[in-house]
């Protein structure tokens, strides 16, 4: 994963420095949704000596490759997940994190028909939905 992220990078112009090529193998080792602020705890208990824009500017490169998506949880916070550049939602564990990318038809008939029924068109969409996953 932190290689695909890298290599993505790469092809985007992106300079690859060492604190970004670390912060990568951070996000790599991370399970289910994290915040910039986990990532900020991670480098300092690692004394990696990675600032809090760094952590920001690289979450942002990421997110416009399609490699992490912001998540806004039901607490009003935000965090990021690992993704796939392809169109998909997320189904959150509001307990421990746990965080599965669903895709499918019937996801996209239902948008497409909350849409026409308020007369849009051209539109996009994010969803996410919480519960608690059967380990929870």
């Amino acid at each position: 994963m932190a290689e695909e992220m890298l290599d993505a990078l790469d092809r985007a112009g992106v300079r690859l420095t060492g604190p970004r090529r670390k912060l990568a193998a951070l996000i790599e080792r991370r399970e289910g949704h994290f915040t910039a602020a986990d990532l900020l705890k991670d480098a300092g208990r690692r004394r990696m000596g990675i600032g809090r824009a760094t952590v920001f500017r690289l979450l942002e490169l990421l997110s416009e490759q399609g490699l992490v998506e912001r998540i806004d949880l039901p607490d009003g916070t935000h965090a990021y997940i690992p993704c796939e550049p392809t169109h998909h939602h997320h189904l959150v564990c509001r307990s421990c994190g746990t965080t599965v990318e669903i895709e499918g038809s019937s996801v996209e008939k239902w948008a497409e028909v909350i849409a026409k029924e308020h007369r849009f068109r051209e539109v996009g969409h994010t969803i996410e939905l919480f519960g608690l996953c059967a380990a929870c």
